[in-house]
């Protein structure tokens, strides 16, 4: 198989088939249930980011291509003998597409599905449009609900606004209060929220605790080396590092947990060898496809920030089952572990933890994605910092590279 500067792109398939390789099954569908957002935040890698494919896609998934994703995932299910599958409603703004959406995914899954199949289902939105009867409607289907915030609110507003300025957080707060009420409680899956210098690490993430929520997500800007994330330098300083830092002592250092963050639990979760549960660090294999509205099966969708068509896979519902996107090169490489990597990572003494990083940041201007992540010094330094602190209170195995 070539390691050429192209790859993912001339990965030898016919190769890998004859080995008895086989990729591993998606496992989650992110459904783009409707293209279009209520809010016009200016990080957005579907609307201000390179791939700008959201302006000739329909509005709304029709209920005709809705009824085909749920068949599509019914038949992957009935391929694979899995026990469980995850689906998230996504966008845009999911709940844009109304509590008819909601009602519609739920009733096709449940009858398309194999009887015992464990069915997640999770909706991701900005909150705006949490009132009491969106809300009763995904309870009465058994949803979750992922909201995004991104601090306090000169935090959030400095760029979660409506289109004509406004910022959003009284709307989101207002949504967050009837999801986290006794009422809705149960429901609330978490908070998500993009990193940003600017704002105060250990104010922001107090303030996303005062929600109560039962994780935060802290995602790193979208950025890669040919259009490098706000703030990142071309040199070994580490911000993004220095911000995560801080909030990981904060965090580590209460007396009680307050809360999960995904980000530092995989982190200690690889680090005691355990196998890796996110994109964002560890080798895992990417088991993900999300469906736009027009049926086309993608890849992850946060690969709009790389290029123009960097998520498609050429593959759509309504002609192909999952299993032909299954095949297509970038996802092949990303269930290949540290094959996929590039040399240099493959040198790192963190690199089973690390993992190359989420894989959008890698992406180079003519050399793809075999490149580490923007994020690389950012990464070590933060994985150091996590190993140091744990190696300081318990037996945590050494880190190695890769064979």
């Amino acid at each position: 198989m070539s390691r050429s500067a192209q790859w993912p792109e001339d990965i030898d398939l016919a190769a890998l088939r004859r080995t008895g390789w086989r990729p591993a099954p998606f496992r989650q569908f992110i459904v783009k249930v409707h293209a279009r957002c209520n809010l016009a935040c200016d990080y957005c890698y579907v609307y201000t980011m390179a791939d700008q494919s959201w302006r000739s896609r329909p509005k709304v998934m029709s209920t005709a291509v809705h009824t085909r994703v749920c068949e599509r995932i019914a038949e992957h299910v009935r391929t694979h003998g899995l026990a469980g599958v995850s689906v998230v409603l996504h966008g845009g703004e999911p709940l844009l597409a109304g509590t008819g959406a909601v009602e519609r995914t739920a009733e096709l899954l449940r009858a398309l599905l194999p009887a015992g199949t464990d069915l997640s289902l999770s909706v991701q939105t900005n909150g705006i449009l949490l009132d009491r009867p969106m809300l009763s409607a995904l309870r009465r289907h058994g949803y979750r609900v992922g909201v995004s915030l991104d601090g306090d609110a000169v935090g959030n507003d400095r760029h979660r606004r409506f289109a004509d300025g406004r910022g959003s957080y009284a709307q989101v707060r207002a949504g967050l209060d009837l999801l986290t009420g006794a009422e809705f409680g149960d429901m609330f899956a978490g908070l998500l929220c993009t990193v940003d210098l600017a704002n105060d690490p250990v104010g922001t993430y107090e303030a996303l605790l005062s929600f109560a929520p039962p994780v935060i997500d802290l995602l790193l800007p979208h950025g890669n080396w040919s259009s490098p994330p706000p703030g990142r330098p071309p040199t070994d300083a580490t911000p993004y590092a220095d911000w995560l830092v801080a909030v990981f002592d904060r965090w580590y250092d209460a007396p009680r947990r307050e809360t999960g963050i995904r980000l530092f639990e995989e982190i200690i979760h690889l680090l005691f060898g355990g196998p890796g549960r996110s994109e964002s660090v560890g080798l895992s294999p990417y088991v993900t496809a999300v469906v736009d509205t027009d049926g086309a099966v993608e890849q992850v969708d946060t690969l709009k920030s790389a290029y123009p068509g960097a998520p498609a896979t050429g593959r759509n519902v309504d002609t192909d089952a999952f299993d032909a996107a299954l095949w297509h090169p970038a996802v092949v490489a990303r269930q290949l572990g540290p094959a996929a990597l590039s040399d240099q990572c493959g040198r790192c003494d963190v690199v089973r933890t690390c993992g190359g990083g989420c894989f959008p940041h890698r992406y180079r201007s003519g050399s793809g994605f075999r490149n580490p992540s923007v994020y690389c010094v950012d990464l070590y330094r933060l994985i150091g910092h996590v190993h140091r602190r744990l190696s300081a209170d318990l037996r945590v195995p050494a880190v190695h590279s890769v064979e």
